[in-house]
């Protein structure tokens, strides 16, 4: 892709170029002030519909119910007979003043519908789905798993409609959360990234971006829906969720051998990556998290970091090839099939897992340490995805944001208050299926090569490694993003 397939026009919104890397690309800012102009950017839209109570449906229907205020009906469609229904009338939708029904009937009598229904439920039921489609309906996604299926199966989305995403750089309850933050603080939220996959209407953009504002997205930035799936798959199998619990779990089990007590062992490896070194990238970068640290502590980063980065760039890879084949699309609608049968099991019950939850009764965070082994495996398997992602030509917004952005200010925040092995059990099933197929490769090739790498030799190639590390361009854009970034952190209910 070039900057120029990224490039947009909007009447309704201030549209705005940043520079990264080189690479001038368009953003929206968003923010409160900003709503009056929803009806606007919805023009022609009377009602639009939330398929689904999800984590993002429940989270975004109540978003975008709370800022058109009444100006546009929202509505959320659910399945005959779900459970959800209990839930989506908790949290203010009634069938009584029309804003809840039966996903289909919702479906047909809306002119915008955001399918947020699981990544299995929109395989097996687009037909059906396009079928209840309007002629001239916009068709909205949050992920682009559903068009990789349909280009598995030699198909595609029904022409004469509008096709958009607007994808939530975090979870569902994080865009709720910082959404609810942002009443007191404009602009608190998460960033969110757009594409228009079809634009028959003209007006596929503004409807993007205002649903974008109406989340509360402090910026939005183009992609396209294949790039995103191609990214968000990859992230979420890497180090989004599975590479992050293959590096905890082999740096816990390294520790314990080199004679810590579990709590320690725990505190060094997963109390780390999610407490101190998340929240110093977070609001430093990676190079802020490197300079932080003391000249031996910086020896110690290197060390893990030149034996971690191949690792990360290897897997990655990998993992970014199986998505790109389609081989992980399919394998989750294989699982999907299988999962009546042989349900996934948690992995909460594992003695490490137990361990944590006995060290977070008793953490005192300001105590926790800033581990330089645990935070150059970490930045070393982070960047192998951020190289990863540029060599295969993704926008510089949505590498910072699927690298970095996403783990540090949403994902790992969660992590921190509930525990990796929460969110590996918590998750989206196409996330959880990512999860326990990778983590285990990430875990193998770190305790397998990468340790051993630190503990018996030495290569003149990290000297080369590390000064990549230091002038790599992802600092300058991660410095850029970061001017952007809501003056609030994730909190956890």
């Amino acid at each position: 892709m070039t900057t120029n397939d990224l490039d947009f026009r909007t009447t309704v919104f201030d549209k705005e170029y940043i520079t990264l890397a080189g690479t001038r690309e368009g953003i929206v800012r968003g923010g409160r002030h900003l709503f009056d102009r929803l009806p606007q950017a919805f023009e022609g839209v009377d009602q639009i519909a939330v398929i689904g109570w999800g984590p993002q449906g429940s989270a975004q229907a109540q978003n975008l119910r709370d800022s058109l205020g009444g100006r546009l009906k929202v509505v959320v469609g659910l399945r005959a007979g779900s459970s959800s229904f209990a839930a989506a009338r908790a949290a203010g939708f009634s069938e009584d003043d029309g804003t809840l029904g039966e996903m289909f009937a919702v479906i047909a009598a809306s002119d915008m519908v955001l399918l947020l229904i699981s990544d299995a439920a929109q395989a097996e039921l687009h037909e059906e789905i396009f079928g209840a489609l309007r002629p001239d309906a916009t068709l909205g996604l949050s992920h682009g798993f559903l068009l990789g299926y349909l280009t598995q199966q030699g198909s595609h989305f029904p022409t004469g409609l509008d096709v958009i995403a607007v994808c939530p750089k975090g979870m569902g309850a994080s865009v709720r959360a910082l959404y609810v933050q942002g009443a007191e603080t404009n602009g608190a939220g998460i960033n969110a990234s757009f594409a228009v996959e079809q634009n028959v209407s003209g007006r596929a953009v503004e409807r993007a971006l205002g649903w974008s504002v109406a989340l509360g997205a402090p910026y939005t930035f183009r992609t396209t829906l294949r790039s995103e799936y191609l990214s968000d798959l990859t992230g979420e199998r890497a180090i989004l969720l599975g590479g992050v619990h293959g590096i905890v779990e082999s740096l816990y089990r390294r520790f314990e051998d080199q004679g810590m007590s579990a709590t320690e062992a725990y505190r060094h490896s997963v109390d780390a990556v999610t407490g101190p070194i998340s929240r110093t990238v977070s609001t430093d970068g990676l190079l802020g998290l490197y300079q932080r640290l003391d000249d031996a502590d910086r020896e110690v980063f290197a060390r893990a970091y030149v034996a971690a980065y191949p690792v990360g760039l290897e897997l990655t890879h990998e993992i970014y090839d199986e998505v790109d084949a389609g081989n992980e699309i399919r394998s989750v609608i294989l699982a999907g099939k299988r999962l009546a049968r042989f349900p996934m099991g948690r992995i909460d019950r594992a003695e490490m897992w137990r361990a944590g939850e006995i060290a977070r009764e008793s953490r005192d965070d300001k105590a926790l340490p800033l581990d330089p082994f645990t935070a150059g495996v970490f930045c070393g398997v982070m960047m192998g995805q951020i190289d990863t992602f540029i060599e295969k030509g993704h926008p510089y917004s949505e590498i910072a944001n699927e690298s970095v952005i996403e783990a540090t200010d949403s994902l790992n925040p969660y992590m921190h208050a509930r525990g990796v092995a929460y969110m590996v059990d918590n998750c989206s099933t196409t996330a959880r299926l990512g999860s326990r197929k990778w983590a285990p490769r990430f875990d193998y090739l770190l305790t397998q090569t990468a340790y051993p790498a630190v503990d018996h030799s030495t290569s003149e190639l990290g000297a080369d490694l590390v000064k990549a590390f230091e002038e790599h361009p992802i600092h300058e854009v991660l410095r850029i993003c970061a001017q952007m970034r809501p003056p609030v952190d994730i909190f956890v209910q």
